[in-house]
């Protein structure tokens, strides 16, 4: 994703790249990492070693390291565009409290169809009674539910809390039924070599069924919300969560 992230903001005329942080490709020089000769950026191992102005980082990594990463955002003035996930409740509040004098977007996906999925299974939600969420990601992907899983869960629970409860009385295979989330909407993670990302709401009432599905096939699909986000995130104050506002949803 990392390495997705800089040759979009490359390809980007409205966007200038000027560090990047990897601690596995420390030294090394961009332009050799990306494959491509239309960068003199050199990789450092940690945020704090940038010594070029910034105005907008973007974090791709994990919980631990984009903690790390976003502090120093807040005690300089940068904003922060992220899309690592699994922070939690205490997080969220330090992150609300710090950025003060620069802002910050999480979001659990930035794929355009996948925030419009997010938002149509919010939009049926009320108009029936049982749905279950499958998210399938490849097999290196350590943590399930995805993100955008819990999101979803999250805010098909908001839109309606009339939903009916499982009828299985023998899971005959521990686990056959997954777990549930919030609303107790049943939620399954499948981790498959071959996969990108991808996701299914199904919602059932009488007699009918709708599917509202979306399939991000290659990295590049996550680039024009990551670049969108980076170019308008000046205008959107302190904490925001998802990209529904940054497109106007």
């Amino acid at each position: 994703m990392g390495q997705t992230v800089c040759a979009a903001v490359l390809d980007d005329p409205e966007l200038d790249l000027t560090a990047a942080v990897d601690p596995s490709c420390e030294g090394r020089s961009l332009s050799e990492v990306l494959g491509r000769t239309d960068t003199d950026v050199v990789v450092v191992s940690a945020v704090d070693e940038v010594d070029v102005a910034v105005d907008v980082a973007v974090d791709f990594t994990v919980v631990s390291a984009a903690r790390s990463t976003l502090r120093w955002c807040s005690a300089n003035g940068v904003h922060a565009v992220v899309g690592t996930t699994g922070f939690d409740d205490a997080d969220l509040e330090t992150f609300e409290a710090e950025f003060t004098s620069s802002n910050i977007l999480i979001a659990p996906n930035f794929a355009i169809g996948a925030v419009l999925m997010m938002r149509f299974a919010e939009l049926a939600a009320p108009f029936f009674e049982t749905a279950e969420v499958i998210e399938l990601h490849h097999e290196k992907k350590v943590d399930a539910p995805s993100g955008t899983a819990r999101r979803t869960l999250e805010r098909m629970a908001a839109a309606s809390d009339d939903w009916l409860a499982d009828p299985t009385q023998d899971e005959v295979i521990s686990g056959a039924r997954g777990d549930v989330g919030p609303g107790n909407i049943p939620v399954h993670s499948v981790r498959l070599r071959g996969v990108v990302a991808h996701q299914e709401v199904l919602l059932g009432t009488t007699g009918q069924s709708l599917t509202v599905r979306h399939d991000s096939y290659d990295r590049s699909s996550f680039m024009p919300g990551v670049v969108h986000a980076c170019k308008v995130i000046d205008k959107h104050p302190g904490l925001t969560l998802g990209l529904d506002s940054y497109l106007g949803l």
